[in-house]
């Protein structure tokens, strides 16, 4: 068998240097903030004095645990309960624990797990709950420990270069579990190490696979544009040498750390039938973006990004991409570009879709039966559109999740920004910007886009917001077939697997339920992407959270009198309810995913409401 010339490693260090200091005890406190943020939100356990109901609550809570010897334990924090969807925010620093008559003491991570999460579960869903959180504490102290000092003034750094540095999910406790990955291993495929990373690249038999285009993409064309004419007459003489048939296969790229823990241990068998054959590392030279998973070519940035299946457990998701979902990418970026195509508001408004064009998955259902649901997702890969082939010369671009985020200097990265702009003006126009395109594409076309921070890109000029760029659509869209504008331009997708299902139950995209259509863009955009957004803008800048969100609801309502054509969709999906639906991230980790229902919560937005009836 072919042999790969050795990956480019990363200086081994010895990452334990870094425990016994204010690092370690910082990134150990965002752990432990972040779980008890979620446990009170989501009532997993409910402090001493009752969960606080006033949404300008500031103050002392107490939740109750017990010791292994069976004495109660309590610890005590400084909290704030928000206006936005009455989220709680948690006073680092100010976690402590107190046993008995003990004087209090700064309170440990795996402690708190074991004295008040072991009063509700004791089941090996705690144990692996406790793994993810202790993986994401020693991961982000490894992070950590190498994150260069970057000034807020660098913010006109490429685009590429701050998307690697962000530092994880601002809800998901378990923001950086990398379950997987080694700490060496994490260096040299986390984002933030930026390490240039090279692809293992495999001829995929045509029998055993399914290849999924976009209309007008043929595949021998790109793939040579992709490898370039030299490399790809490498690999065609390789597969000649071995007297196979190069028109017998696609050629695929695999993510390195998958290859070695995955394909070959998993798939020895068609490796041995040459159903699988190794070709060799290609010369373009890669860096991995936020999502561990999707790779940014640095050789040549036009050049379209690879999202890549990984078995490793990361924000408690395996990184893997299910068969349904390669095929359906190209489907549904197809039906998106068409949808927009024609649409004069879209033009006006001028956000950009980067859609996933093409994609390859092995079809296991040629596997046996007994291998299928073990290897499903793991040998798939998606091609997506480069952000950069979109910008104009005056233009650049930030990924959204930064606007919420600290620059190495301890001031916020859109410092320079407000400062120049000022504050209230840069955020109206941001909040134009960004809302505009997500609720067009609810209310002209009747569909919801998860649009979380991570799938969104703000695109300005010196600061200025100008467009938004929206990625991810392979399974980030919900709709209603039935309610489409347009039911005929919906392609026929490809339906999720019965364990696939069964394994996560809220995973579809498909629905009769047209408030699970509202709620997904709530839950994702308005929960987790604006309320982060608001309540940083709050905290560092003193914007009152109720003027941030008068300013979203009058984005909302500026849309709706210009286009009334658009009314019943006004109706069906309700931005102003009283009450949203979100997921319950912490509880899934801790219950089965069949026990948890998503939990109502307060909705910002209904303060807003014009009807009749309405709070104001």
């Amino acid at each position: 068998m072919k042999t790969l010339e050795p990956v480019q490693q990363t200086e081994e260090k010895d990452w334990s240097a870094a425990y016994p200091s204010d690092v370690y005890a910082q990134v150990e406190q965002r752990v432990l903030c972040q779980l008890i943020e979620a446990v009170l939100y989501e009532e997993i356990v409910v402090p001493h004095q009752g969960l606080p109901a006033a949404r300008d609550f500031a103050g002392q809570l107490v939740l109750p645990g017990q010791t292994n010897e069976g004495q109660p334990v309590q610890y005590h924090f400084h909290a704030k309960r928000k206006f936005s969807f009455g989220r709680f925010r948690l006073e680092r620093g100010t976690v402590s624990r107190k046993a008995g008559d003990e004087a209090p003491s700064a309170a440990a991570l795996t402690s708190f797990v074991e004295e008040v999460l072991g009063q509700v579960q004791k089941n090996e869903a705690l144990i692996r709950l406790l793994e993810e959180l202790e993986n994401t504490l020693a991961k982000d102290v490894q992070a950590q420990q190498l994150k260069s000092a970057a000034s807020s003034s660098e913010i006109q750094r490429d685009y590429d270069d701050i998307e690697a540095e962000l530092d994880g999910h601002p809800y998901h406790p378990c923001y950086k579990s990398r379950i997987g990955f080694s700490l060496q291993e994490n260096a040299q495929y986390g984002p933030e190490f930026k390490a240039g990373l090279r692809p293992v690249w495999l001829a995929i038999s045509k029998s055993h696979s399914h290849l999924a285009l976009a209309n007008g993409e043929d595949y021998l064309t790109f793939i040579q544009q992709e490898l370039g004419s030299h490399t790809n007459q490498q690999y065609l003489s390789s597969l000649a040498e071995k007297g196979l048939n190069a028109g017998d296969y696609w050629f695929m790229p695999v993510h390195p750390w998958q290859w070695e823990h995955m394909i070959l241990i998993s798939f020895h068998r068609q490796l041995a039938d040459q159903t699988i054959v190794l070709l060799g590392r290609g010369t373009d030279v890669y860096r991995a973006q936020q999502s561990i998973r999707s790779w940014t070519n640095r050789s040549n940035k036009a050049k379209p990004y690879m999202k890549l299946s990984l078995n490793i457990l990361n924000t408690s998701t395996k990184r893997i991409l299910a068969k349904h979902t390669v095929r359906n990418a190209p489907l549904v970026s197809d039906w998106l570009l068409s949808l927009i195509q024609n649409d004069d508001t879209a033009r006006e408004l001028g956000f950009i879709l980067l859609a996933e064009f093409a994609g390859i998955s092995y079809a296991y259902e040629k596997l046996p039966s007994t291998m299928q649901v073990a290897a499903h997702g793991s040998l798939g890969m998606i091609w997506r559109r480069s952000l950069h082939s979109y910008l104009s010369e005056e233009e650049r671009a930030l990924p959204f999740s930064a606007l919420s985020s600290m620059a190495g200097d301890g001031q916020p990265f859109i410092e320079p920004w407000v400062r120049k702009h000022g504050l209230e003006a840069w955020t109206r126009r941001l909040l134009e910007i960004t809302v505009n395109p997500i609720i067009h594409m609810l209310y002209a076309h009747g569909l919801a886009m998860e649009s979380h921070a991570q799938n969104l890109v703000l695109i300005h000029k010196d600061g200025h917001p100008a467009r938004l760029a929206i990625k991810d659509f392979h399974d980030g869209l919900r709709f209603s077939r039935e309610h489409l504008p347009q039911p005929e331009t919906c392609p026929d997708l490809h339906l999720e697997p019965a364990h696939h299902r069964a394994l996560n139950r809220h995973s579809f995209m498909q629905t009769d339920d047209l408030s699970a259509v509202t709620d997904f863009v709530h839950s994702a955009f308005f929960f987790v992407c604006m309320s982060e957004l608001g309540m940083f803008l709050n905290e560092q800048y003193g914007m009152e959270e109720t003027g941030f969100w008068t300013m979203i609801a009058g984005v909302i309502y500026d849309y709706q009198h210009k286009h009334p054509q658009h009314a019943a969709n006004f109706e069906r999906y309700d931005l102003f309810s009283e009450t949203i639906r979100i997921e319950q991230l912490a509880r899934r980790r801790l219950w089965k995913d069949i026990e948890v229902e998503p939990k109502s919560v307060p909705n910002p937005l209904y303060y807003y409401r014009l009807d009749e009836g309405a709070k104001g």
